[in-house]
């Protein structure tokens, strides 16, 4: 009789357990009690250690197991509130745009009560280099109020009617580098940069309803399941997310995926706000917690408010998200020094370095001894990658994001930087060939959510399945093993799971089941591979192929 029988013994199956220098190709089990893995090996000598008669045997000869995917940075509830009404992702010129609201407009017309048009989701090169001003929303809604996000969800385009109701009459100062765009007159174009800038469109625009929330957002944990995602980070919290959270996780179905949340604090947040986030780093449920603090070094390239070493084409990005950077630096401090780990929004090279050089200042691991961590890094400095890699700060990447490119170099964010700083785009293969850690996301809505997807985009670095579509700087491409350690134990490792994303005694047993091995086929191929199934804490759950 075995010391320990096993609940369930996973078996036959190739297993990639994400253990260095395990290579191993032979079939193997998985012996599992209580949520975690007992062992890994070869299926007679699983059989004779850990079978019982009660214990659940599921075949999987034939499939390949992964460690369960971890999407390192998206944002499941927030997208509820923001990703409302039209999805204009398939828009490609102003025509189609003012199709689209018009349709739209049409659309919450025949509905009643006191309509308003959203869409979301729209690309910055529909516009040509054009101003972005409230007319090209007026002439398809009329006098409807109206609010038109781009894809990063930086930058949004009001109606008149939706400035003139939310008393957006010119330009303000803010805590932070968000602006409402004025003209020479002084009057707000409709351009509003920055989350500052439209909040208060969105503070008097129609909400979902709480029940509508929570429906939406375990609606999108359940579909990260069916791409082998059993895990992610949240990257837009505050206390009502966890909220949000510690309801789907204490009702009867639970979280259908394991979440970390970071909690946002910005420029202007007063001493007693900053207070009440830091009273809340311990709070955690079965399949959730917190402990992670957000902040924003920097805004987006294409509007000119990425944080630059040298102004951009247009003569904009000198200044980060903080007027001050000092204040940035003791944000930093206070919630390091508070036990937070430190994850910061930073897309231009300079608001890369700054952040690395706020980090330094406090010690590059937290308290807790989970690496610092910096989101997106669009364009690098080669001087920072030596200090990430030396710092052992973890780069989070979203290469989805690669698809919002032309390959002449026309769009907003390629313009902008010019040829040498475009070349440095997400450069992944330069951060792993350095020797830094490197996780990997979608950023989602503002990238497709399936993670088969972003796993083909970080090898492909273009479209999967556009095989003769244009290649993104072709030496930054990674390897299906790197692609899958950066989903699976890069993003563990990032938000400071060292029993996730890896399959060995002792791990949490999430995981994914393959219909072929994911190292093996193509990017192209991999990117619509059937996953049969995932386990989370031990639990199945079969996936249609």
């Amino acid at each position: 009789m075995a010391a320990t029988t096993a609940d369930l013994i996973i078996a036959g199956a190739r297993v990639h357990t994400m253990v260095d220098g395990d290579s191993e190709t032979q079939p193997r089990s998985i012996a599992i009690t209580g949520g975690r893995i007992l062992a890994v090996g070869e299926p007679s000598e699983i059989d004779a250690a850990f079978r019982g008669e009660a214990t659940q045997i599921d075949d999987a000869t034939g499939s390949t197991i992964t460690p369960g995917l971890i999407d390192a940075h998206l944002h499941p509830i927030q997208g509820v509130e923001l990703c409302q009404g039209a999805d204009l992702g398939g828009v490609r010129d102003l025509r189609e745009l003012r199709e689209a609201l018009a349709a739209e407009a049409a659309r919450v017309r025949s509905g009643g009560g006191s309509p308003w048009v959203r869409a979301w989701n729209l690309d910055y090169a529909v516009f040509e280099g054009a101003q972005l001003t409230s007319r090209f929303v007026d002439d398809a809604v009329g006098d409807l109020p109206a609010m038109v996000f781009f894809f990063d969800f930086h930058t949004a385009v009001a109606s008149t009617e939706a400035l003139r109701r939310s008393g957006i009459t010119g330009a303000r100062d803010f805590e932070d580098t968000s602006e409402i765009v004025v003209d020479a007159q002084g009057m707000p174009t409709g351009e509003l940069r920055e989350d500052s800038a439209y909040q208060p469109i969105l503070d008097i625009a129609p909400k979902p309803s709480r029940e509508e929330t929570l429906a939406a957002a375990r609606g999108t944990f359940a579909k990260m399941r069916r791409s082998g995602l059993t895990g992610g980070t949240i990257m837009d919290g505050n206390s009502e997310t966890l909220d949000l959270l510690e309801a789907l996780d204490s009702s009867g179905m639970g979280l259908p995926v394991r979440i970390v949340s970071a909690m946002d604090v910005k420029p202007g947040y007063s001493a007693e706000q900053r207070a009440a986030i830091a009273a809340q780093r311990d709070r955690a449920g079965n399949r959730w917690r917190g402990g992670v603090i957000k902040l924003y070094a920097d805004g987006v390239i294409d509007t000119g408010a990425g944080w630059l070493y040298e102004a951009d084409a247009d003569g904009e990005g000198l200044t980060g998200f903080w007027p001050n950077t000092e204040d940035f630096q003791a944000a930093v401090r206070e919630f390091a020094e508070a036990g937070f780990q430190i994850a910061t929004h930073a897309i231009g090279d300079r608001a890369v370095g700054e952040t690395i050089t706020a980090y330094e200042a406090v010690g590059s691991i937290s308290r807790s001894g989970v690496p610092h961590r910096i989101e997106h890094l669009e364009t690098l400095d080669p001087r920072d990658v030596a200090r990430l890699a030396a710092t052992g700060i973890t780069s989070s990447m979203q290469l989805p994001h690669l698809q919002w490119r032309i390959a002449d170099g026309s769009d907003e964010w390629a313009r902008r930087l010019g040829p040498e700083r475009a070349s440095r785009a997400w450069a992944a293969g330069t951060v792993l060939r350095a020797g830094a850690p490197l996780a990997l996301g979608s950023d989602w809505p503002i990238a497709d959510l399936d993670a088969r997807v972003g796993l083909a985009w970080a090898m492909l670095r273009r479209a999967p399945g556009d095989t003769d579509g244009f290649v993104y700087e072709p030496e930054e491409r990674l390897t299906a093993a790197q692609a899958l350690h950066g989903y699976t134990r890069g993003a563990a490792l990032a938000q400071g799971d060292d029993d996730l994303g890896i399959i060995r005694a002792g791990a949490r047993a999430d995981l994914a089941v393959w219909a072929e091995d994911p190292l093996q086929v193509t990017g192209d191929d991999l990117a619509t591979l059937p996953v049969r199934a995932t386990y989370l804490d031990g639990l199945h759950t079969s996936h249609a192929e």
